[in-house]
């Protein structure tokens, strides 16, 4: 098919001439959430070898991917994402946020999910799953962080819409402060036991920051503005103040990064907040 000559200047036909098929699509995906070998990657698509060399090698071409060698005997490499490949992540979160809403749900907008639903799926598959050793995001403790905390016997991530905004009647956003604030008064139980907690939402760094001193939160906040979390866990989300937001969910991990259980959808916060100091405290004991 000819293209027309005015897509030469048009950044969506640009971008779909990288993004290519599907399949591109699903490489992206995948590499996101830390599948980066060619045997991983063949395993999770379920696509054949010859197909992936040249998607892969596609996307090395555009400058979305970089090969990098991790075995010499015989040749072996890990593809990973470039600066410009992670500026796709927040396009990988909008296209899930818009199938979420509106191919696998009615088209309601909700921070919230129901137990039948393809997002309730998603969430309590992630038991099991280990978390990149070197994924980290901006906190409101100093530098970067790790996700999951290296020394802790274990960690509790909680995501949360957003603090200090008004939700209108979108079901579910509204306790983001309440939340935090149940987790700040638990914190010496979840201290006594070895636990971190990170508290994670898309504000930016400095919202984040303010909200922390305000409210003398001891755990980090830690901020996902760029999606990175939320492209690896494939997290659900919604779009709600002018950005996409993390809908309310809580994780627990143990001391290899990997997700013991999970809490979603979180209709009751003080509940829930009870529940994971409790699964917490017992992940940490059997460590």
């Amino acid at each position: 098919m000819r293209k027309h000559n005015a897509d030469k200047t048009c950044g969506i036909a640009q971008a779909a001439v990288v993004m290519g098929d599907w399949w591109n699509v699903l490489v992206l995906r995948e590499i996101a959430r830390g599948h980066v070998r060619f045997d991983a990657l063949a395993a999770e698509i379920g696509l054949s070898r010859n197909v992936l060399t040249e998607r892969l090698g596609r996307l090395v071409a555009h400058g979305v991917l970089r090969r990098s060698l991790y075995q010499r005997r015989p040749v072996r490499y890990e593809y990973l994402l470039t600066d410009s490949g992670l500026a796709l992540l927040p396009l990988l979160v909008a296209m899930q946020d818009w199938g979420d809403r509106w191919v696998l749900g009615d088209g309601t907008l909700t921070a919230t999910a129901t137990e039948d639903g393809a997002e309730h799926a998603r969430v309590h598959a992630l038991t099991g799953t280990r978390l990149p050793a070197d994924l980290q995001l901006p906190s409101t403790q100093g530098p970067d962080l790790p996700v999951v905390a290296p020394d802790a016997a274990a960690t509790v991530l909680f995501t949360y819409p957003g603090t200090g905004i008004e939700w209108g009647d979108i079901p579910g956003a509204a306790g983001c402060t309440l939340e935090n604030r149940l987790f700040r008064e638990a914190w010496p139980d979840f201290r006594e036991a070895g636990v971190e907690v990170r508290g994670i939402s898309t504000q930016l760094w400095d919202e984040q920051a303010e909200f922390a001193r305000a409210e003398a939160i001891p755990y980090p906040l830690l901020s996902d503005a760029a999606h990175h979390l939320a492209a690896t866990l494939r997290l659900p989300t919604f779009h709600g103040a002018g950005r996409p937001r993390h809908k309310r969910l809580i994780l627990i991990l143990d001391a290899e990064r990997t997700v013991r259980h999970t809490l979603f959808p979180v209709t009751d916060i003080p509940e829930a907040v009870t529940e994971s100091l409790r699964l917490a405290v017992d992940c940490a004991r059997t460590a």
